[in-house]
C-alpha cells in the first residue's frame, strides 16, 4: 500500500529517484572515485587545475549517471539506431575535416573540440542489442554477419585516424555482445588459434621481425615500434622504451606497502611520463605498493561481479546482453590499462577508469553505469 504525504519534504520528494539504485555497485564506483581523487592530488598536484578538473570530470560523469539511470531500457533500445548512426557519421566527418594532434586526426570542432569515437563505446553495444533483440528466436549464420559488418564500420573509420586504444575497446564491447547473443564455437576458435599462432611467431622470431628496416604489413609504424618496444624495451630504453622501464621501476619500487601517499620519487621526479593519465597506475603502485594494487584490483573484480550479476537478472534479452557487455568494458579498461604500465601489453592510449584525467573518458563511463543502474533498476521493478 502506496503512502501519501500531505506536504512531502525534500527528501520524501527525492527519494523516488534514487529508488531503485543498486547498492553495491554504487558503493564500488565510491571506492574508485576515492582512490581516483587520492592518487590524483598526489600525481598532479603540480600540474595546475588537474586535481580540481579531475573532481568536476567526477561530479559530471555522476550526474550523467544519475540522468541516464532514469532512462528504462526500453527507451535505451529506441536510441540505439539513432545514436550509432550519428556516432559514424561524426567519424566519417572526422575523417574528412578532423582536428590533427600528434599526427593523429581524432577530433572534430563544433563550438568546442570533441572525440566522436567515444560515444561509439556506448553506440555499438546498444545498437547489436538492439538487434539481437529484434532476431530474438530466430537467428541464423546472417544476423551474426549483420551484426559483425555493424561493428567493423566504426571500427575501421577508428583505426583509420589511428587510435587503436579506442578501437580496443570499442571491439571488445562488440564481440562480447556477439559471444553473449550464442555464437558458435566453432566460429570463434579458428581466429583465436591464428591470434595465438601469429603472437608465438612474433615472439619467437623477435630479432628478425625488430630489426631496423623491416616493415610489417597492415600495422602503422609506430603500432609495430610499440610491440616491438614491449618484447624488448631495453633496446631504446631512454626513447620509445622509456615508459615502460619507467612504469615497471616505479611499480617494483613501491614493494609492498609502498613509499607513501606524496612520497613517490618516481612520480615527483617525473621520470614517469604521463604520469596523471595513462600511466598514473605506476604512480599509485609506487606510493601504495602491492598491498594498495591488491585493493584497488578487488575493487575492480567486485564491480566487474556486480555487473556481470546484474545483467544475469536482467528482464530481457536486451538488457543482458547490453548490461554484459558495458561490465567487460571495464574489465578491458581496467586489464589494458595495468598491463601495459606493467610491461605485458603494448602502450596504448586507454585510461585507468576513474582513476586516469580525461574528461570525455570520465563522462562515458558515467554514462555506461547509468545503463548499468538503469537496468538493476528495471529488473527490480519487473519484480516488484
Amino acid at each position: 500500500m502506496a503512502v501519501v504525504f500531505k506536504n512531502p519534504s525534500l527528501w520524501q520528494r527525492l527519494t523516488p529517484w534514487f529508488r531503485g539504485f543498486d547498492g553495491p555497485l554504487a558503493f564500488a564506483v565510491f571506492l574508485l572515485a576515492c582512490i581516483g581523487l587520492l592518487t590524483m592530488y598526489s600525481s598532479g598536484y603540480d600540474q595546475g587545475t588537474r586535481f580540481e578538473d579531475h573532481g568536476r570530470n567526477m561530479l559530471l560523469a555522476g550526474t550523467i549517471l544519475f540522468v541516464v539511470a532514469q532512462i528504462p531500457p526500453q527507451r535505451l533500445m529506441s536510441l540505439a539506431l539513432p545514436l550509432y548512426v550519428a556516432g559514424v557519421t561524426l567519424l566519417i566527418a572526422v575523417a574528412i575535416f578532423g582536428v590533427t594532434k600528434k599526427g593523429a586526426r581524432r577530433w572534430l570542432n563544433v563550438g568546442v573540440t570533441i572525440q566522436p569515437s567515444e560515444i561509439l563505446k556506448i553506440a555499438v553495444p546498444l545498437t547489436l542489442a538492439w538487434w539481437f533483440q529484434k532476431r530474438e528466436g530466430q537467428l541464423r549464420p546472417l544476423d551474426f554477419a549483420v551484426a559483425a559488418a555493424l561493428l567493423a564500420l566504426p571500427i575501421a573509420l577508428i583505426v583509420r585516424q589511428p587510435d587503436l586504444g579506442t578501437a580496443i575497446l570499442v571491439l571488445s564491447a562488440g564481440l562480447s555482445i556477439i559471444f553473449f547473443a550464442g555464437l558458435s564455437w566453432k566460429w570463434i576458435l579458428p581466429p583465436l588459434l591464428l591470434g595465438v599462432l601469429g603472437v608465438a611467431l612474433v615472439v619467437g622470431f623477435e630479432p628478425q621481425l625488430c630489426a631496423e628496416g623491416v616493415r610489417w604489413p597492415v600495422l602503422h609504424d609506430y603500432q609495430q615500434q610499440r610491440i616491438c618496444t614491449l618484447l624488448d624495451p631495453t633496446r631504446d630504453p631512454l626513447g620509445k622504451g622509456f615508459h615502460i622501464i619507467q612504469g615497471m621501476i616505479a611499480i617494483g619500487s613501491g614493494g609492498f606497502w609502498g613509499k607513501g601517499f606524496m612520497q613517490g620519487t618516481q612520480t615527483h621526479l617525473e621520470f614517469i611520463p604521463e604520469r596523471t593519465t595513462d600511466f598514473i597506475f605506476a604512480a599509485f603502485s609506487e606510493e601504495f605498493g602491492l598491498f594498495g594494487n591488491l585493493l584497488l584490483i578487488a575493487v575492480f573484480g567486485f564491480l566487474i561481479l556486480r555487473g556481470l550479476t546484474i545483467a544475469l537478472e536482467a528482464p530481457t534479452l536486451f538488457s543482458r546482453l547490453l548490461a554484459g557487455s558495458i561490465t567487460l568494458i571495464f574489465f578491458t579498461y581496467a586489464f589494458v590499462n595495468m598491463g601495459m604500465v606493467s610491461g605485458i601489453l603494448p602502450v596504448v592510449g586507454v585510461p585507468l577508469p576513474f582513476i586516469s584525467y580525461g574528461g570525455t573518458a570520465m563522462a562515458t563511463l558515467g554514462m555506461g553505469l547509468g545503463i548499468l543502474m538503469s537496468i538493476a533498476k528495471s529488473k527490480r521493478l519487473v519484480q516488484s
